[in-house]
């Protein structure tokens, strides 16, 4: 059974990670999808790749045998709100969850939230969470504001909330912890890396990730103060939304290259899945992406990393969403009372391509 249970657990991590087109958002019910991800049902049966890809995106995947009492035993009983599928690396961080979960389905329940890149459906998520008498509440905002009142519910009801891998824009009373990176920080390294690739002059444009959302906020403000303070012969002459998705990503650098085209010697995303949407407009228009744009983005996706190795992208800024086993031990600690730290930073690096193809055989999403 054990064997099993591994086998269909990796199967989704594999999904997750090479996911192509990903960067689309899902459709259906405008409901959050709340699901008890114990990956029970699946560790019975031999499900197939297709079934393996729902459980990454969230649907249900647990039988009637999961549907115990959510406050019982001494389970460590965690409910999740994701954003929903708005790239690889999001779907990365999801199986990260869920596997860490079904690999300990004896000592945690998970019930897990796909809200569709809704943020009304992850406060509706939450919501029910409550009501359930969940220990512990993580959640990955979709956008910086508007999380006070739920959040104060969730605080009056006793239960902790874990913001991973996004920030949520409340006063720090009102949740526990942040596990994730510093986008800040991923800005002003992709800065810094731009301006050697251009040889500190030249003209750029920007994709920038879903509007209001803490790491587009701060990716931006990372580059952007530091191509200021640093950089002055390089010029950011446009800046735009994609959205975090490849599909956006594409059709924005469509539009930069129709009214800049030869200007743009750079360009700089706020994840790979828009630089990989970009490197695709690039060579749809007749340029060669790595070489006659220089590309920066962030993240550090399987997919950037065989763009690299291909010689059509230059850098990737990494954001770890490999989080599970740290989030459930995060929660652990605040159901048995100790004391966590405010923000439990990732460890991260910074790949570049002329390392990327020895480097592409150990990326693990």
């Amino acid at each position: 059974m054990k064997k099993k249970l591994v086998s269909v657990l990796l199967c989704v991590s594999m999904v997750a990670a090479m996911a192509a087109g990903c960067g689309s958002s899902s459709t259906g019910t405008t409901e959050a999808k709340t699901t008890e991800a114990k990956t029970t049902e699946a560790a019975k049966t031999e499900a197939p790749a297709t079934e393996a890809q729902e459980t990454v995106k969230g649907s249900e995947v647990a039988g009637d045998e999961a549907k115990d009492d959510s406050a019982g035993g001494d389970k460590l009983v965690v409910g999740f709100a994701q954003i929903g599928q708005e790239s690889g690396w999001r779907d990365a961080e999801t199986a990260s969850i869920q596997f860490y979960a079904g690999q300990n389905v004896d000592t945690i329940d998970l019930k897990f939230a796909d809200a569709q890149q809704k943020q009304e459906n992850q406060i509706k998520a939450i919501k029910s969470f409550i009501e359930m008498g969940v220990d512990v509440i993580g959640l990955a905002p979709v956008v910086e504001t508007g999380w006070d009142a739920v959040f104060t519910e969730a605080q009056e009801a006793g239960i902790p909330i874990v913001l991973v891998d996004r920030k949520a824009d409340v006063d720090e009373s009102l949740y526990s912890t942040f596990i994730g990176s510093d986008f800040i920080e991923e800005g002003k390294n992709a800065a810094i890396e731009m301006g050697k690739l251009l040889e500190e002059k030249g003209k750029i444009v920007e994709l920038e990730g879903t509007v209001g959302a803490s790491a587009a906020n701060d990716r931006k403000t990372g580059f952007d103060e530091e191509i200021k303070a640093n950089h002055p012969d390089i010029e950011i002459l446009e800046s735009q939304t994609g959205d975090f998705t490849r599909a956006k990503g594409k059709e924005v650098m469509e539009s930069f290259l129709k009214t800049y085209g030869e200007e743009i010697k750079g360009v700089y995303a706020h994840n790979d899945d828009m630089m990989l949407g970009a490197i695709e407009a690039i060579k749809e228009a007749g340029f060669k992406p790595g070489e006659d744009i220089k590309t920066v983005s962030v993240d550090g996706v399987k997919g950037i990393f065989e763009a690299m190795a291909a010689g059509e992208a230059n850098v990737t800024v990494e954001c770890n969403p490999l989080l599970g086993e740290q989030f459930f031990n995060t929660c652990q600690k605040l159901k048995d009372g100790e004391t966590v730290e405010k923000w439990v930073k990732s460890e991260e690096g910074i790949y570049r391509q002329d390392t990327a193809a020895a480097d592409l055989p150990n990326r693990q999403y």
